[in-house]
């Protein structure tokens, strides 16, 4: 089938408490292990491309993979800009066919990230492109945050309200606390702040650096309004670690698919438990 929607995706997944995983390619076992494991357990599933992994793989390579993927799937699947930086690299993912954006202007003063997506969602919507955008600061595990300047990077409910309405976004990442990367110890999510944004906007939020949150921060954070939920870092231990215990093993092991297969296998576990903790499985 086609890329699904998007919009409609993550809509299902706020009306019934469920969430969808985004997950991260960074290769072609990536998305293998990816919309494979989405098959077997009957769920949608976003593939993220963020960037870097677009220019490490060719952005042409990766939507023809994507797209080759989705037409076989019996699943809906979704190819997600993450983290876009402007405008220009925004067009460049529509004129290679992603099928949904990420515009983060979060660094940005909230006037000026207003105006950076609504630029983005004008474009995006006039192809039927949806739009997710982001308020507040989701940093590195590596950034060392006083208590006074964490609540600095967290999303504001009221900033929240004008992002979404005087840009159209039709889902917002608010920062609550988390961060991308390995956690030091476990992350603080801020519940109240998400019920908030929650309520006063109603659009489908998104968490981001969902690798390594507590199984029942994910499960609450779902029950407050998150209905798309981010997994790299988790996915990349698993295919290292996989790949490295291999060629350890055997030094004299050259060809890839030897290791690279069972990397794969390593993804799509970390993949199956992500989709039954967000409970997603079966939604398709």
């Amino acid at each position: 089938m086609a890329f699904a929607s998007f919009k409609e995706v993550l809509t299902d997944g706020l009306k019934n408490g469920y969430a969808v995983g985004q997950f991260n390619v960074n290769n072609l076992e990536f998305l293998q292990a990816i919309v494979e494991t989405a098959e077997e357990e009957r769920s949608p599933v976003i593939l993220g491309v963020s960037e870097g992994a677009m220019k490490y793989m060719n952005i042409e390579y990766t939507v023809a993979m994507a797209k080759a993927a989705a037409e076989k799937a019996t699943v809906p699947v979704i190819l997600h800009l993450d983290h876009g930086s402007s405008y220009q690299v925004v067009l460049k993912c529509i004129r290679a066919g992603f099928s949904s954006i990420m515009i983060d202007a979060s660094h940005y003063p909230l006037e000026e990230n207003i105006a950076k997506t609504k630029q983005v969602v004008d474009a995006c919507h006039t192809l039927g492109i949806d739009v997710e955008g982001e308020l507040g600061r989701i940093g590195g595990v590596e950034d060392d945050i006083t208590v006074d300047e964490r609540e600095a990077t967290l999303a504001r409910p009221e900033e929240a309200v004008r992002l979404v309405q005087e840009t159209g976004i039709d889902a917002l990442a608010p920062a609550i606390g988390s961060a991308h990367g390995l956690y030091k110890g476990d992350p603080e999510l801020d519940f109240d702040r998400l019920a908030k944004i929650r309520d006063l906007t109603g659009v489908p939020l998104v968490l981001h650096g969902g690798s390594g949150i507590p199984d029942e921060d994910i499960r609450k954070a779902i029950s407050l309004g998150v209905a798309k939920i981010n997994v790299n870092t988790e996915s990349q231990v698993a295919f290292t670690k996989k790949v490295r215990e291999l060629l350890d093993k055997d030094p004299n092991l050259y060809d890839p698919r030897k290791y690279l297969g069972p990397a794969r296998e390593a993804i799509k576990q970390v993949v199956r438990e992500k989709i039954r903790l967000f409970g997603s499985n079966n939604r398709a």
